[in-house]
């Protein structure tokens, strides 16, 4: 069993920044991905960026410039600096570990990005 447990979500105005944390615990090693998820209401969980115990990123193509994953696999973490925020930002974002995908979840936490 894997145990994500997510930190750092919160109100921002358009254009400001925020930083989530994810701690993970229990039987990791095996999780080569680790990632970040987001789900708007009425709309699909995706895939917001991931990234691999080598360092390998992805993003999806809406974040790309302004939102950078990092992992620090010694304390087993992963973080999500986001910056310039938009408001189609908004959703709650769940931290997600596996090995190719998310399997584990975390509760998730909160995002909104006002106008």
């Amino acid at each position: 069993q894997v145990q994500l447990v997510e930190s750092g979500g919160g109100l921002v105005q358009a254009g400001g920044s925020l930083r989530l944390s994810c701690a993970a615990s229990g039987n990791i090693f095996s999780m080569n991905f680790m990632g970040w998820y987001r789900q708007a209401p009425g709309k699909q969980r995706e895939l917001v960026a991931g990234i691999t115990r080598r360092g390998t990123t992805s993003y999806t193509d809406s974040v790309k410039g302004r939102f950078t994953i990092s992992r620090d696999n010694a304390k087993n973490t992963v973080d999500l600096q986001m910056n310039s925020l938009k408001p189609e930002d908004t959703a709650v974002y769940y931290c997600a570990a596996g090995p190719l995908t998310g399997n584990y979840w975390g509760q998730g936490t909160q995002v909104t990005v006002s106008s």
